[in-house]
């Protein structure tokens, strides 16, 4: 019998044929390690789960035949960039970089890589992005960057779409560790009707998101408002069945590999010289520059 994940409220999504399995109860196939610079730059154990997850997301979705790739929002895509510069010039010469929003858009640039837009390119060859929260069978939530709305095109528009996050982010069931409701983008002459709508629904608070250190909401790339709640008119931050794998950095130095297909499969971390990407070469003299660009412009 199907059972129904638990979402902020009012709302339920039906997530596959069987009940949830609990993570501790299936047992990880051990998979070949995620290679690490010996001089790597230490970090706190949270920022570094999160480099782990998006360099071994890179290393076994970017590879040389990769010419158009999405990049997405929040913590922890700056660590696939970096990982993405560090496969070298040859590597990256002729590819395009898709942003999800300013975030990416500026790693990109700062990074020295080729912008591009969905518009150009609507057909990419991967997405990598972050995510709020991610159950069992890869549905998320995302949204708490507000840049939902074109991460959810990217993410459509890709061949392959990975999820990239740390472990804290790894759930059974949606709803467990993000409380905050899902997201919903709305045109902000709609916001008041919406939020109307959404309370004869059954949502008990849904909330229109305002904005830190500045007067007034969050407004999106898009100019639109977004309200913290189950449904909604423009774009909601349900990502339903649409990753094709999600990296989940872990403090002890593995990385959980969730898979659609129910596999689940770990890699522990090795500090030697990295091998980087499927078939991409070893990173040039230059790379490094390029890296330190990325960082600059990380945001927690």
């Amino acid at each position: 019998m199907s059972k129904s994940a638990v979402l902020p409220p009012s709302l339920t999504l039906t997530t596959g044929p069987s009940d949830p399995v609990p993570l501790a109860s299936q047992k990880p196939k051990e998979l070949p390690p995620v290679r690490l610079a010996r001089d790597i730059a230490q970090l706190d154990p949270i920022e570094a789960s999160k480099r782990l997850a998006a360099y071994a997301a890179v290393d076994a979705h970017v590879g040389r035949d990769d010419k158009v790739i999405g990049i997405g929002s929040g913590s922890t895509v700056p660590y696939v960039v970096e990982r993405i510069v560090a496969q070298g010039r040859e590597a990256n010469k002729d590819r395009v970089f898709i942003p999800t929003g300013f975030q990416s858009k500026e790693l990109i640039v700062s990074a020295g890589l080729v912008l591009g837009d969905v518009d150009q390119y609507p057909t990419i060859d991967v997405t990598l992005d972050g995510a709020d929260e991610v159950d069992n069978e890869l549905n998320a939530i995302k949204g708490g960057g507000a840049c939902h709305l074109r991460e959810k095109v990217l993410a459509e528009a890709a061949k392959t779409f990975v999820i990239v996050a740390d472990h804290r982010k790894n759930s059974t069931i949606l709803g467990t560790s993000w409380k905050q409701g899902v997201p919903v983008e709305v045109a902000p002459f709609a916001y008041a009707k919406v939020l109307q709508n959404l309370s004869r629904l059954g949502c008990t608070s849904p909330k229109l998101r305002m904005g830190v250190k500045k007067a007034g909401p969050v407004v999106t790339d898009n100019g639109n408002f977004v309200i913290d709640a189950p449904r909604g008119v423009v774009e909601v931050g349900l990502f339903c069945r649409m990753a094709k794998a999600a990296y989940f950095g872990n403090p002890d130095g593995y990385v959980t590999i969730r898979q659609a297909d129910g596999a689940l499969l770990r890699k522990e971390s090795k500090l030697e010289s990295p091998r980087l990407g499927k078939t991409a070469p070893e990173a040039e003299a230059g790379a490094d520059g390029l890296a330190a660009k990325v960082a600059e412009v990380r945001v927690q």
